[in-house]
């Protein structure tokens, strides 16, 4: 087992090692073969997360190129990715944290966001250099320009830094998972500050020009042309401000209409690329009708899916790893082919229900479709063997089994249930021995005399060692396995008194054969049984709604019995829980960032406007997407509050300063919304951009990312559109006086 901490890559290519070295020892014709190996995933996973990573900084780079208008500033905002991105790889170093999914996937999702300080700073730096004055020096002028948007890009960032501290405080498996990201989206943003506020001016100084005033033709880019759309479409809105704030409700409206449609789950299920099934037969079956069994199962499973390339079964579970299983438990690893060679099915889903439905009536056995890692998380986590379970929680087994049993058929007949099964709690053959203490006082014995005989015959005794150079085996002896299974060897086991008299076994005990209970699960010291289903097609949050009122009107529970959910469904409401608490108080603590930015109540309230937006925005693209709310998609709503804030914060600073300076409010609006349209645009942009390859990668690990991407996407739409259209138009109702702007500055 590979102990808690410990990088998986290193474990797996150290036991590589070892292997070889075994197998060179090994008899002649004898190898050991892996046919499990999660290096494998993990190669896929990083190596999905770079490729998009890469694809991201192209596509971030053609933006800077076409928007900035110019080689020279694309340049000083390009180098920024780099910088940053460099910066990030060294604090992983230093903190040691791993390349993987989550942490290289943190990095994917700031490459957007690691120009915006450097887009900001060079985009003033260009427009101060066409208005200044020729007598102006360069340098001044650079200074003067990176002076101007520093204490904004510094509030910006910091907000963004700030805004994923939610994730920092989970726990469990989510904590786990996500802490990773959050670092090193903190840490990347982190880098991108330094780089806007020390390297991006002098970059800046270095590299860009005064531009020659030849003629005063307006410039032709992307922005100018967009500009003369926008222009009067802000003219209007600041002239017009109901429709802005019509167009603000509408949006909202279409938010509130959408949310109630989606459905929520823990976390995307994550293709591994092998199957495992677990089998559970007869509580009473013997470990060979248990191999026969899964050999059978094993030939008409490669028979009938041709996707299927290796089968490797195991009986039982030793007591040595985390949790034993009797021989009447299964676990079958199946690897495929890859997903294009696939015939039978075009998804894993839809492989999941052919396999479910071919072996539906197979006999002697009830089978699960799982993934091994998967399948490992659910049984660590929550002590289940499938994505969901409901445990029922009582006193009396009989009663625990009869209810357990009514609420396995009300939960077949919701839609998504697949491999529906309770636990088996009885069946199992036992002998009960009951000791006659009467009888064994009358013949002058100890119950340990009785005790100890039965441990001897039935457990074995160690009798002595056996050496083989310098290796030695303990011998131990009882009777043979078939007298072992024999009641009546039992009942005539002999027990020697001090006196000498021989008395059997059953003249000093009551003996009988009953069908006992095979296990007895508590949680919190009380009784439970499971009924455990995997969930197919359909969202877990809408699946146990409709189960659970299925169950309350199906089923009578009697006083003191009470059903639970656990498995995925009970992580997911943890993490929300959590967050619920968390991510309020952080937006509590970004106002007061924002309160002490701009000295105003007013500014702060217009700039966090933006939040409910965006949030529209992300709610309906992972209903477009056909996604459900989870935590992966939690996390992207927590990193679009930073990014929606970014822009307003920015906007809002420029519009104090004109307005500082004597420019009328409505004036103020219009100009400083055309001023900054080229920041806000790129800014968006190039964040959405950069995740555009996490938005339609479609290998390993890529289930887990899109739905941040698709959030933050879907929120940058409806994010700039307020900033751009909507915020201006209302800056009138929030700005303050200019004497307070000036005092407050």
């Amino acid at each position: 087992m590979k102990l808690i901490g410990s990088n998986t890559s290193e474990v797996i290519n150290a036991v590589k090692k070892e292997l070889a070295t075994i197998n060179d020892n090994l008899p002649k014709g004898i190898e050991v073969q892996p046919y499990y190996d999660q290096a494998t995933l993990v190669k896929a996973a990083v190596s999905t997360v770079i490729n998009a990573l890469l694809q991201g900084i192209i596509l971030v780079a053609l933006v800077l190129l076409a928007f900035m208008g110019g080689l020279r500033p694309s340049l000083v905002v390009a180098l920024s990715i780099p910088f940053s991105v460099g910066f990030t790889f060294l604090a992983m170093k230093f903190f040691g944290i791993s390349a993987n999914l989550m942490s290289l996937g943190g990095i994917a999702i700031a490459i957007g966001m690691m120009v915006d300080g450097a887009v900001v700073v060079v985009e003033n730096v260009d427009r101060m250099l066409r208005e200044s004055s020729p007598d102006e020096s360069r340098l001044h002028i650079v200074a003067r320009a990176c002076q101007a948007v520093a204490r904004p890009i510094l509030f910006a960032i910091s907000i963004i830094i700030i805004v994923f501290l939610p994730l920092f405080t989970l726990q469990g498996v989510e904590g786990a998972t996500f802490r990773p990201l959050a670092y090193t989206v903190a840490v990347a943003m982190l880098g991108s500050l330094i780089f806007a506020l020390v390297v991006a001016p002098v970059t800046s100084l270095l590299l860009m020009k005064r531009p020659q005033k030849q003629d005063d033709k307006p410039r032709k880019d992307i922005i100018s042309f967009l500009m003369k759309g926008y222009q009067p479409m802000v003219q209007l809105m600041v002239a017009r401000r109901w429709i802005a704030v019509t167009v603000a409700g509408v949006v909202l409206a279409v938010g509130i209409a959408v949310a109630p449609f989606l459905g929520s789950e823990f976390v995307p299920r994550l293709n591994e690329g092998d199957l495992l099934i677990r089998a559970t037969m007869a509580p009473s079956i013997s470990l060979e009708k248990a191999e026969d069994t899964i050999t059978v199962f094993e030939r008409q499973l490669k028979k009938a899916f041709p996707e299927v390339t290796q089968v490797v079964s195991r009986i039982g579970r030793g007591e040595v790893g985390a949790h034993a299983d009797p021989v009447n438990n299964a676990e079958i690893f199946v690897s495929l082919k890859p997903q294009e060679e696939w015939v039978s099915a075009e998804s894993l889903d839809g492989l999941y229900a052919a396999m479910s439905k071919k072996f539906e009536n197979f006999p002697g056995a009830k089978f699960n479709f799982t993934q091994p890692i998967a399948a490992a998380v659910d049984e660590l986590l929550t002590g289940t063997k499938a994505e969901l379970a409901a445990k029922l929680f009582g006193d009396d087994l009989d009663v625990l089994a009869k209810q357990a049993q009514a609420i396995e058929q009300v939960m077949r007949t919701v839609p998504g249930a697949q491999d529906v099964q309770r636990d088996q709690i009885g069946g199992t053959p036992q002998l009960r021995i009951t000791l006659n203490r009467n009888a064994i006082a009358r013949y002058g014995l100890n119950v340990s005399d009785v005790q100890k005989t039965l441990s001897v015959a039935v457990g074995g005794s160690e009798a002595g060692q056996v050496f083989e150079g310098i290796r030695r085996f303990d011998i131990y002896v009882r009777l043979e396995k078939k007298s072992r299974d024999e009641a009546d060897v039992i009942r005539q086991l002999i027990i020697e008194n001090d006196a000498g008299q021989r008395i059997p076994l059953e003249e000093l005990a009551n003996i009988e054969e009953v069908v006992g209970p095979r296990q007895i699960t508590r949680e919190n010291n009380q009784r439970f049984i499971t009924i455990q289903t995997n969930v197919r097609e359909r969202d877990i949050g809408s699946f146990v709604a409709e189960a659970d009122a299925a169950i309350a009107e199906q089923v009578d529970l009697p006083p003191g019995y009470f059903l639970k959910w656990g498995g995925q469904f009970e992580l997911q409401q943890q993490a929300n829980k959590r967050l619920m608490i968390v991510v309020p108080i952080t937006l509590g603590l970004v106002f007061l960032m924002l309160y002490a930015n701009f000295n105003s109540l007013r500014n702060a309230l217009l700039i966090m406007l933006n939040i409910p937006l965006a949030l529209v925005g992300g709610i309906v693209g992972l209903w477009l997407s056909g996604q459900s709310l989870s935590v992966p998609a939690s996390v992207g709503f927590i990193a679009l509050f930073g990014i929606a804030l970014e822009n307003g914060l920015v906007l809002v600073s420029y519009l104090n300063e004109l307005v500082r300076d004597g420019v009328p409010v409505a004036e103020a609006s219009v100009r400083a919304a055309c001023s900054r349209l080229r920041a806000v645009i790129m800014t968006a942009v190039t964040t959405a951009l950069g995740l555009f390859p996490l938005l339609f990668a479609s290998g390993t690990g890529s289930e887990v990312q899109r739905p941040l991407a698709t959030v933050v996407v879907g929120g940058l739409v409806t994010a700039t559109l307020l900033t751009l259209l909507v915020l201006p138009a209302l800056y009138q109702w929030f700005a303050d006086k200019p004497a307070d702007i000036g005092a407050s500055h």
